[in-house]
């Protein structure tokens, strides 16, 4: 029995100790940070409006330093290479990121984020990698979309299958411009239904769990000492041999 509790104390403990590390296994089973919205939906309830962001990038030796811009509510992330602008003439770049109201309605899309205007005062010449941030009221994004106009049109941008945060939806950008977290109308979903990024760790906890609960009783047949008279069968049986 000694050895039983030893594992379930270690089963204790080991889920104490991924619930206690950040970003964490357990992520999916902690509220996220409430979404600031611009326009908030009737379920959001209490509303912060969302954040800016600003941040002044250094030219040295003619190539602008890897650095990044993000909202003060780190809503929306970009990340930018060395080198990633051109900077001709320049001593700094300076890039800013605003939220766009009123919201934009395009047709045939359902934006789940704030659509985000950056712009920079130099050319982008690199990639850059962007992160939306979402709320988990809402159905995840398939897609973030870019425009060069409030109006559109709009181009979807890939995003990879696995996102490295829950709640978060990422992409890479040639271009500054308006960006939104959307996918097609037709996509709208039923509404309350559980987010796939909510699911996944839920999943495996559960399998985590059974495989650990499942060694208890073996640990225990184990354990259990032999019936008296089958040992001294054992015993007679040595003695005739």
């Amino acid at each position: 029995m000694r050895r039983t509790r030893l594992l379930v104390l270690a089963a204790i403990a080991y889920i104490v100790a991924a619930w206690s590390v950040a970003p964490g296994f357990y992520d999916g089973f902690v509220p996220p940070q409430p979404y600031n919205y611009v326009c908030p939906p009737p379920q959001a309830g209490a509303n912060s409006q969302p954040s800016s962001g600003h941040v002044t990038i250094k030219v040295i030796n003619g190539s602008s330093d890897p650095n990044s811009a993000f909202t003060d509510d780190g809503q929306l992330v970009i990340g930018f290479l060395p080198g990633a602008f051109d900077v001709t003439g320049k001593t700094s770049v300076n890039v800013t990121i605003t939220p766009v109201s009123p919201c934009p309605q395009p047709s045939g899309l359902r934006f789940v984020t704030n659509t985000y205007l950056i712009t920079a005062d130099a050319p982008l010449v690199k990639s850059s990698n962007l992160v939306l941030r979402y709320s988990n009221l809402s159905q995840d994004p398939s897609f973030i979309y870019r425009s060069g106009s409030v109006n559109g049109p709009w181009t979807k941008l890939s995003v990879p299958q696995q996102q490295a945060q829950l709640w978060t939806v990422s992409t890479q950008t040639d271009q500054l411009g308006y960006f939104a977290g959307g996918f097609p109308s037709s996509a709208i979903s039923t509404v309350g239904t559980t987010s796939n990024q909510e699911i996944v760790p839920i999943v495996v906890a559960v399998l985590i769990v059974a495989v650990l609960l499942a060694g208890v009783p073996l640990t225990v047949m184990r354990r259990r000492p032999a019936p008296a008279g089958r040992r001294g069968r054992d015993v007679d049986e040595d003695d005739d041999e």
